[in-house]
């Protein structure tokens, strides 16, 4: 390759002007062999201009992570993909390591990425070597090799954090040689403060993490190196950072390689302590390790903690990741003896000096709030600035500490209490001591001792600040609103009053954050209190107005919830606004998509799911207001023509969802249209959207059948989707979906002449069987289609038989057909397929005339008829203890516990006896008790796509199948002695039950269509299934 050529293109594509010219020049050559191995060249040269070994750079991270592996064809096609040549791979791979280590960071930083995916790929069956190459470096005299060969390494431990133990086999073969390695190597290196050592120091902490913080390899780390690694972690939490680093201003001090390192030992340390170091909170594996830990290290690794908030206490600057960590580790010893011994003296100190310190008002959120509120509000409710934030952790080791020890929640209210009362408290201090206890509202609401206090803070001390002059006060007032908006008030004026001025602060307050808090402290109120509810109803538009209004500007994804809750608050009043609001929602959400910074901000696709969710409750909210709908469904259809121009998959199964939901009573033209549009998004990407389109699509058949075969072309959509479900590699979830779209199909037209269809159907879903199948799902499903079709004509479908020649099958097919169904007659579940499979076998069992393969499995018949009645009865036994369960399950949760464990106590004392109690019944009951309600709950998924069948007034299985064999008996006797002769003493008796349960639900119909006709009252027929108890209760053994 022509070195030159590719530098000159790279450095095309920087400037704008040739930008297009290079890319194609680019897209021409990177197929060619040895291209890849060129841009390693130019990447390590030291003589090519920095920007051009960047772009370089780039440019190979896409190739290898898109090229790097061996692919095959796509299905049907014969041309391989491109990937990159082996004897590229092998060039790249014999280099990588020497590129990583001699390049500066920004270009290090690209090829740490391909190494990444090539170690993905290739360790350790095609590369091996990488372990060799990296401990080569490691071992360098030179320590310029050091942090290039531990970035290396880095990418090898982190391909392998996730995986579960048995899967990290290589990585601890590779870890036995590296760990010690780097021990041994940090170890030297403590002693040394400069900014290089600590990177390196660094780098080493960030090996360990994350070899660690998923699964601990006990077998590379015993007692001893723990104890080792444990002094090295004590050593950095421990040590000075250099005082001219205070030189530094402090929003950059984070960055610092010093704090880093610091804050990297105190991640490790509160991860270990957190997963594996806590007895009572470990899985089995770690017993052992976790009393070890508790009585080795944790005290005096909290000793250097308390040492870190002694700092923050004295005002030296500890950097925030730092206290955050230190909070953690302390949240965790909390609840053990041992090192809540320790921390029990200092806790008034740091709840007082460094937990409430934390928990005011800054002087950064100030400059926020002033500077841009909107960024103010995005950071307050950002669940991963949470995740970092030493104010969450704060929040979190105060509610641990006052919740499991006794003496934290008395004292830290009485502090609190005291800066409320004083009017000449500093106002931020007033913001935290209501953060405190806001934070402490549901062990407060559970205590006696405070539970009838709290009415009165909020009467004295929180109506008051919400008329503030500080937007911060009253931002903060609205939150602890929120926070106790379970209270019981005794007296209605001051629930009146709360209510009024949350209301009052959504809808006439400036200040952004306060109409935000106040409008998440007013649905809380709302959903919590029956009076609130109806105070606020005369108020539910301008209500409505300002939470769209907030939305539009903020694009919150916590006010978006907040109107989804209100709307099914106010399903009434909302129905006359629906079409305001969801023109409102619709422009937002097009504002939201067409934004410029739509792809990269991950915010803005959760607020527009969140729109979307919020426009199909509305739709709910209406369905029966025809004229609203119809109103709606014009806005709807932009929505979803917009996300279907724009191609924003990530959107698809919601606005799927919508097209639903405006399908459920009643589908218009343009409903219909949408049908075809669907179809050619279909053809061209959505196979694996197919199960996402299936609500819909059995609307299309079920709910609008005239118009449905009044065009032809509706019908051959819906095959042709199916067929190439059913023809594709969509899984064999999808499979199902599609199978059971053709029984759906041919049931609903029984009767409407849709003849032929049915061989259509029938040889796809027979096809497909004979293709290799993996679950009982798919078979019974693709059986079903042929039932159906069955129950819709029995001479279309035998002739159908006769005449289908199946792949690698000679001769007709009906024989291999019953013999297959015969066989998996146990395989139909729930309700619906084993009705189906019930009418199917009492139809063929009637056949006058009979194929000779009905007659060679004529033993089997009522056997596997009786064996899915007994099914049946199952369902309805398991379905009316399910609701048993859940009633005793709600009662207990009424039932308050007392979670605070006295002064010196561990609390594992008590956990660990409940696991030991727990054991008693063994965690395989645990699971068996999920495999009973998945059992229960597995009355299929296919269910809910119901057919005629499944409606109450429809064919009853019981009488379906007593008809059929009376007729037998009474038209052909020698027939009727073949079906019954296999039968034992047990299975006769099981018939004598069906004969007289069909009786009486023919009797119970009767009756009830007798007083129908009447006039008299209708009561409610709850279906076959809660009309009986059939037998017994099975009993816990």
């Amino acid at each position: 390759m022509d070195l030159n050529r590719i530098i000159q293109a790279l450095k095309g594509t920087i400037d704008p002007k040739l930008r297009i010219a290079a890319e194609n020049e680019l897209n021409q050559s990177y197929k060619i062999i040895n291209f890849a191995p060129s841009l390693l060249r130019i990447i390590v040269s030291d003589h090519v201009e920095f920007p051009v070994r960047q772009a370089a750079a780039i440019y190979l991270k896409n190739m290898v992570t898109q090229y790097w592996p061996d692919r095959e064809p796509p299905p049907g096609e014969a041309i391989f993909p491109f990937n990159i040549h082996e004897n590229d791979r092998q060039q790249i791979r014999d280099n990588i390591v020497e590129g990583i280590i001699r390049s500066p960071d920004l270009v290090r930083v690209q090829l740490t990425m391909c190494l990444r995916a090539i170690i993905k790929y290739d360790f350790p069956g095609h590369w091996p070597a990488v372990v060799d190459k990296i401990d080569y470096y490691l071992q360098s005299q030179s320590s310029g090799s050091w942090l290039g060969s531990l970035l290396c390494l880095y990418q090898l431990v982190k391909t392998y954090e996730y995986k579960k133990a048995e899967e990290r086999e290589p990585l601890i073969a590779a870890m036995q040689i590296f760990l010690p390695r780097i021990q041994q190597q940090i170890m030297q290196l403590l002693p040394d403060s400069s900014h290089y050592s600590v990177l390196i120091q660094k780098q080493i902490l960030k090996i360990f993490y994350a070899l660690v913080q998923y699964a601990l390899p006990l077998q590379l780390v015993n007692n001893q190196t723990m104890t080792a690694w444990m002094e090295i972690f004590r050593t950095i939490i421990d040590r000075t950072i250099p005082p001219e680093t205070l030189q530094i201003d402090e929003d950059d001090r984070p960055e610092l390689v010093w704090w880093k390192c610091k804050k990297w030992a105190l991640h490790i340390v509160a991860r270990l302590f957190e997963r594996y170091g806590s007895p009572g909170n470990v899985t089995k594996e770690y017993f052992e390790f976790s009393e070890f830990f508790l009585k080795t290290y944790a005290v005096g690794i909290q000793q250097v903690l308390l040492k870190i908030l002694d700092q923050y206490r004295q005002k030296e600057y500890v950097a925030p990741r730092v206290l955050q960590q230190a909070f953690n580790y302390l949240n965790q010893g909390v609840v053990h003896s041992v090192t809540w011994k320790q921390m029990k003296p200092h806790i008034q100190n740091i709840s007082e000096d460094v937990i409430f310190s934390v928990m005011c008002y800054k002087d950064e959120d100030e400059e926020l709030w002033q500077e841009d509120p909107y960024e103010y509000i995005r950071m307050k409710f950002d669940i991963f600035e949470d995740y970092a934030s030493p104010t969450t952790a704060a929040q979190t080791l105060l509610y641990t500490a006052a919740k499991k020890r006794k003496e934290v929640l008395p004292k830290m209210m009485a502090f609190c209490y005291q800066i409320l009362t004083d009017p000449n408290f500093d106002p931020r201090k007033k913001d935290g001591a209501l953060h405190v206890i806001g934070s402490l509202a549901d062990i407060l609401l559970k205590k006696s001792l405070f539970k009838d206090q709290m009415e009165l803070l909020l009467q004295n001390h929180v109506f008051p600040l919400l008329l503030s002059n500080l937007g911060y006060l009253r931002a903060r007032s609205c939150w602890v609103l929120h926070a106790f908006s379970s209270l019981k008030f005794h007296n209605e004026l001051n629930l009146r009053n709360a209510v009024d001025l949350a209301k009052k602060s959504l809808i006439e307050d400036k200040e952004m954050p306060v109409k935000v808090e106040a409008a998440l402290a007013l649905q809380s109120l709302i959903s919590n209190q029956t009076q609130a509810k109806e105070y606020m109803k005369p108020h539910v538009r301008p209500i409505m107005q300002e939470l769209l209004h907030i939305v539009r500007e903020t694009e919150n994804d916590d006010v978006t919830n907040v109107i989804q809750k209100m709307i099914c608050e106010y399903s009434q009043e909302v129905a006359s606004i629906a079409v305001d609001m969801t023109q409102h929602l619709a422009e937002i959400f097009g504002k939201v998509l067409q934004s410029d910074e739509y792809e990269e901000v991950e915010d803005k696709t959760v607020m527009a799911m969140g729109i979307l969710h919020t426009i199909d409750t509305i739709l709910t909210v209406v369905e029966d207001h025809k004229e609203v709908t119809q109103q709606l469904e014009n806005i709807c259809l932009r929505i979803i023509d917009l996300v279907l121009q724009k191609h924003v998959i990530e959107f698809y199964e919601e606005i799927l969802s919508l097209a639903y939901s405006l399908t459920c009573h009643g589908i218009s033209p343009q409903m219909w249209q949408l049908l075809g549009i669907l179809y050619e998004i279909f053809q061209q990407d959505c196979f694996e959207y197919f199960t996402d389109m299936m609500p819909l699509l059995h609307n299309y058949v079920t709910i609008d059948t005239n118009t449905l075969l009044s065009n032809p072309k509706h019908l051959e959509i819906l095959f042709t989707m199916c067929r190439k479900v059913l023809c594709g590699d969509a899984g064999e979830d999808a499979e199902c979906h599609a199978a059971k779209l053709l029984e759906v199909i041919i049931l609903q037209c029984k009767g409407r002449g849709i003849d032929q269809c049915i061989p259509l159907f029938v040889q796809l879903v027979l096809e497909r069987l004979t293709r290799g199948v993996k679950t009982s799902e798919l078979r019974t499903m693709c059986l079903q289609v042929a039932i159906a079709a069955l129950y819709y004509n029995p001479d279309l479908l035998l002739h159908t038989l006769e005449r289908i020649q199946l792949p690698h099958n000679p001769g007709p097919v009906t024989v291999q057909f019953i013999n297959q169904w015969m066989n998996d007659t146990d395989c139909f579940l729930g309700h619906h397929d084993r009705k189906m499979c019930i009418i199917g076998l009492s139809i063929l069992l009637e056949l006058q005339n009979r194929p000779p393969g009905v007659d060679a499995v004529v033993g089997q018949i009522v056997p596997s008829i009786l064996f899915l009645f007994l099914g049946l009865k199952q369902v309805c036994a398991t379905k009316q203890l399910v609701n048993r369960e859940d009633r005793s399950k709600a009662e207990k949760a009424d039932m308050e516990e007392n979670e605070e464990i006295s002064s010196d106590e561990e609390e594992t004392n008590v956990t660990a006896q409940a696991m030991q109690s727990n054991n008693g019944r063994g965690e395989d009951e645990e699971e068996d008790d999920d495999d009973w309600d998945e059992e229960v709950l597995e009355e299929t998924a296919l269910e809910g796509f119901s057919t005629p069948l499944d409606l109450d007034n429809s064919v009853d299985e019981y009488q379906f199948f007593t008809q059929a064999l009376l007729t037998v008996q009474n038209r052909d006797a020698a027939w009727y002695q073949l079906l019954m002769a296999p039968l034992s003493e047990d299975q006769r008796r099981a018939l004598q039950e069906v004969y007289t349960l069909a009786e009486h639900r023919r009797t119970v119909a009767e009756a009830k269509k007798k007083i129908e006709q009447q006039g008299g009252f209708t009561f409610e027929n709850k279906g076959v299934l809660s009309a009986f108890n059939f037998g017994t209760m099975p009993t816990n053994n």
